[in-house]
């Protein structure tokens, strides 16, 4: 009776409690975290002002540390003395590629109850995208009761399940039936000696199995199995509100509310270009027996501004002296396939058809191409080693002419299908087989190099088909100086076949020599200036905060961007090195104090500032939003000294 009306009372405390809630505009907060930052005192002149720290705190809430107990829950362990910062935005500074966005979550002491569990789900907005950030659980000591209790529960639900089939047989009935029917067997009940099913069958005239199956209590089998499929129903019946840890920032268990709550949160995040600002929003709920009782207004948005250093890099293009040539040349190769002994192109054969087309495509290019005129075409033909030395180099030149006479006319196709797609831009006089261009004569050379051993000795090196012992023995025949012994020997190996099928023929290869000149360019050379695309790129991955890719390309410049590549990933020593070195400009100066903030060279931090400053009054405001800066601004009141 007494333990009625308690629970009654209890009841009405939480219904008034939840009622007042929401008849009120009560709601958790986010607020910015305090931040000691000031840097270490020096000795400072007389003209100058004393330090002076101007950021103001007010003293009051309280923050409920959290350690993991033996069972891996949160569980508050102290209280300390927090301050609270009341502005709602903050400047932060991009180092490393990341931003730490760190807040306070501030919770009212009328949002807390032993009875209640209070989940806090912090949203953040950047560049017209949102994020829903880990869940920060705040958990009533009787509510966790509640859950473990539920735990408890359906642990002995499943406990009521029997693992063990000697359970559910009537061992006692089937040893008497032993015993009447058996007693060989009975005899030996604390025997362990295996016996078959088989033999007991043809012993007795009854299968082990069937004897259990018979004393096996069915009902209870049944009983059983229904359990076993009723488990997911009761856990959803005693489990009304799991115990998550997957996805949690904070869940700490609170034996009674004493005062507001307040968790430091630091959220990282990965910047990208055109990032400026981040937002944090936090809304949610408070649960009672696992169902949502009050839903959390929505607090007042958090700002952070995000400043980087990749706004420091000079975006000034970088140019580098080039040398232009009048004459150029180009070349490509070809493998036409010849039948033996034969210099006529056959287009069908082999690869050919492939191997002439990309070549008539090359010099469709050439002739039509709006910088550079044709004036020659070197065709160079090689054969392979088989057959007489002074033959073989007769028939390569024989190839060579034939190859020349074939593109030669395909030239006028070329020509005519130009002229018909421009009109009359080209005029190509016909002359011994030679072709003008705008008057000047596209020449083809016919040459060889006879046979191609140079380029046999590579695939060989190469090949893998061929053993050590055989690519030795091809190197003792390859010393031979008269070049038909050399052939003659190569053919009494086992392995000449194999070259002569498989080799031999990527020996006939022809190669074109394109020489061409620079339209309307009379001089040999020609001395201008060109964009350095490299550095550029460079440049750019500042810019996209990609600064080891930044480092990798500027790293040879030695100059001030990489300095800032440098100084952005936290490499003070090397950009240091680099800075010191370069003229005073605004910008370098600037980039000097905050290596010196940061190692610790104050008074030259506030010396370079300064004069920085004198030189760019827009680093005035810059130093806002640079940690390293804005301690020194604050501490030692840099934006009231000398009008700056």
């Amino acid at each position: 009776m007494f333990l009625a009306i308690a629970v009654t009372i209890d009841g009405c405390g939480v219904r008034h409690k939840m009622n007042s809630l929401r008849g009120s505009n009560i709601y958790a907060d986010i607020s910015l975290a305090v931040q000691n930052s000031a840097p270490p005192e020096y000795e400072i002149d007389e003209a100058e002002e004393s330090p002076h720290v101007i950021d103001s705190v007010q003293v009051g809430p309280i923050i409920m540390n959290a350690v993991k107990d033996e069972n891996g829950e949160m569980t508050a362990t102290d209280v300390i003395k927090a301050a609270m910062v009341t502005a709602r935005f903050r400047n932060i500074a991009e180092r490393h590629g990341k931003v730490d966005l760190e807040f306070q979550v501030n919770v009212p002491e009328e949002l807390l109850d032993s009875r209640w569990q209070l989940r806090l789900n912090p949203d953040m907005f950047i560049m017209d995208d949102s994020v829903r950030l880990d869940p920060v659980v705040i958990t009533g000591m009787d509510y966790r009761k509640k859950q473990l209790r539920g735990y408890e529960q359906y642990r002995k639900f499943l406990d009521s399940i029997i693992s063990d089939p000697d359970k559910l047989l009537n061992k006692a009935q089937l040893e008497i039936f032993i015993k009447r029917n058996i007693p060989e067997i009975y005899r030996f009940r604390s025997d362990t000696s295996f016996v078959s099913d088989e033999t007991f069958a043809s012993a007795y005239g009854v299968t082990e199995k069937a004897a259990i199956e018979h004393y096996t209590k069915k009902y209870l089998v049944l009983s059983n199995e229904r359990k076993k499929a009723k488990k997911d129903k009761m856990y959803s019946r005693y489990v009304k509100a799991p115990i998550v840890t997957e996805g949690i920032r904070l869940d700490t268990v609170i034996i009674s509310p004493e005062g507001e709550f307040i968790y430091n949160y630091i959220q990282t995040i990965n910047t990208c270009p055109g990032l400026r600002k981040a937002e944090i929003k936090l809304s949610g709920e408070i649960l009672e027996a696992g169902e949502t009782a009050f839903r959390v207004p929505e607090s007042r948005p958090l700002t952070f501004y995000i400043s980087s250093l990749s706004t420091l890099a000079d975006q000034s293009e970088k140019y580098l002296m080039k040398v232009i040539p009048r004459r150029v040349e180009a070349n490509t190769a070809c493998y036409v396939e010849f039948p033996s002994g034969r210099h006529d192109i056959l287009p069908e054969l082999g690869n050919n058809r492939d191997e002439i087309s990309r070549i008539k495509k090359n010099l469709c290019d050439l002739v039509s191409d709006n910088e550079f005129d044709l004036d020659s075409i070197i065709v160079t033909a090689s054969c392979s080693p088989e057959g007489q030395k002074k033959y073989n180099e007769d028939l390569s030149r024989r190839r060579a002419s034939s190859i020349s006479g074939y593109f030669n006319d395909f030239l006028k196709h070329c020509r005519d299908s130009i002229r018909r797609e421009e009109g009359a831009v080209l005029h190509i006089g016909e002359t011994g087989g030679e072709y003008t261009k705008r008057g000047k004569e596209v020449r083809f050379i016919s040459r060889t190099t006879g046979e191609n051993w140079t380029m046999l000795d590579s695939m060989i090196g190469r090949d893998t088909v061929l053993t050590a012992s055989e690519k030795e023995k091809y190197m003792d025949i390859r010393n031979e100086p008269d070049i038909d012994k050399r052939e003659q020997k190569l053919s009494q190996t086992p392995f000449y076949r194999y070259l002569r099928e498989t080799l031999y023929p990527r020996l006939r290869t022809v190669r074109f020599d394109f020489h061409l000149h620079r339209k309307g360019m009379l001089l040999d050379t020609v001395r201008t200036t060109v964009l350095d695309t490299a550095y550029m790129s460079g440049v750019r991955a500042i810019t996209d905060r990609d600064y080891r890719k930044a480092i990798n390309i500027l790293r040879p410049y030695g100059d001030y961007n990489l300095a800032v590549a440098y100084c952005a990933m936290d490499y003070n020593t090397s950009a240091l090195q680099i800075l010191e070195k370069l003229p005073e400009t605004d910008k370098t100066l600037y980039m000097l104090a905050i290596i010196y903030s940061r190692t610790g060279r104050t008074k030259d931090a506030v010396n370079a500032y300064k004069k920085a400053c004198s030189m760019n009054q827009a680093l005035v405001h810059r130093g806002n939003l640079d940690p390293e800066i804005s301690s020194l601004i604050k501490s030692y009141k840099l934006n009231g000294y000398n009008g700056l």
